[in-house]
């Protein structure tokens, strides 16, 4: 029997889990859509071919008998509204990053899933679904490189628009380096800094790039990240987590390899789209099969709560050019 699901928020990303579901996966089906432009979730339902009922708003969609789970793909400041009324409802919801523009969003979410004594939240942090990424997890939980002590990464995009501004480069970007760090090391983290090099002359006025975030962890692994959101040549994801005894290097996407006209060349992808395709369908795979039976095991409201607080004090990094301590509450044994 599938899991109905309802989509609150048909924009670039909405769509793509919307034909994902649709196209690619096994167990779900898209009842119901909609978004706060209605015609455009009716073009969606009809692109897609699907027979989904278009609501006039999210709160119409989560109260439908018909829907068993919420996928919100909304706009990010409409999250904590929607994701606490699914929890309300009693209903399985899928939120994209962020949880809650706010700490204390996230923190209301918490309390009530808490309160509802049930893992209702899945958050969408794709990267721990990456081949790559798992391998790297595999090989520091299997204690292959021994403890690890340093990890450098860096997160470039070859452009950005006029409405990006420099915070956005920690919570629009930097937000999955700071889940998936949590997760590879299994810690939480003590301190943050950023630094600004030279601007590039690709930059526009509102935003500060490159930047270089500096993260310390509580069991103290120091950790550097470059954020260079207008590199202009690709999408470029690299990680390299440094231990006692070896290094693991995160794998380059597969491409074809050309030797041509005396030069040999590999593609360099352009767009996340690609780059974490795979990684979107295993990602919403567990959550449709999490609601199918009835547990939930993947990112926790717990963990974009502790992404939340990290990139304020990031924020507040940038501002202030010093390091700046990050005080994580204790973790309530309901995430254990």
């Amino acid at each position: 029997m599938s899991v109905k699901i309802g989509i609150i928020g048909t924009g670039m990303i909405g769509e793509e889990h919307a034909r994902r579901i649709t196209q690619q996966l096994t167990g779900g089906q898209i009842v119901a859509v909609t978004d706060v432009n209605l015609d455009q979730a009716r073009a969606v339902v009809e692109r897609l071919g699907v027979e989904a009922q278009v609501y006039e708003d999210g709160q119409a969609l989560i109260s439908a008998e018909n829907v068993d789970a919420v996928m919100v793909t909304s706009w990010g400041p409409t999250h904590e509204e929607y994701v606490l009324a699914a929890i309300k409802a009693g209903k399985p919801v899928f939120c994209e990053k962020p949880l809650a523009t706010t700490a204390e969003g996230c923190r209301n979410i918490i309390d009530a899933e808490i309160k509802a004594d049930k893992r209702l939240v899945q958050v969408g942090f794709m990267r721990r679904y990456d081949s790559g990424y798992q391998m790297m997890k595999a090989a520091i939980d299997g204690n292959r490189l021994g403890e690890p002590l340093i990890v450098h990464a860096a997160h470039r995009n070859p452009e950005v628009p006029e409405r990006y501004v420099t915070p956005m480069a920690i919570h629009d970007t930097l937000i999955h380096e700071l889940d998936t760090f949590r997760w590879l090391l299994d810690d939480d983290y003590k301190s943050a800094q950023v630094l600004f090099p030279r601007k590039t002359r690709h930059a526009h006025s509102k935003v500060k790039d490159p930047q270089i975030v500096l993260l310390e962890t509580v069991k103290g692994v120091r950790i550097d990240v470059e954020v260079f959101v207008n590199c202009k040549y690709g999408y470029d994801i690299q990680c390299d987590v440094v231990g006692e005894e070896g290094i693991a290097r995160l794998p380059e996407p597969q491409s074809l390899q050309l030797r041509q006209a005396g030069q040999r060349s590999n593609e360099i992808l352009m767009d996340w789209k690609k780059r974490f395709g795979e990684a979107f369908d295993v990602e919403l795979q567990a959550f449709i099969d999490g609601v199918a039976t009835g547990e939930l095991k993947g990112p926790s409201s717990w963990d974009g709560y502790a992404v939340a607080i990290a990139g304020d004090v990031c924020v507040k990094a940038q501002e202030s050019g010093g390091i700046e301590q990050i005080e994580m509450p204790e973790r309530p044994a309901f995430y254990a």
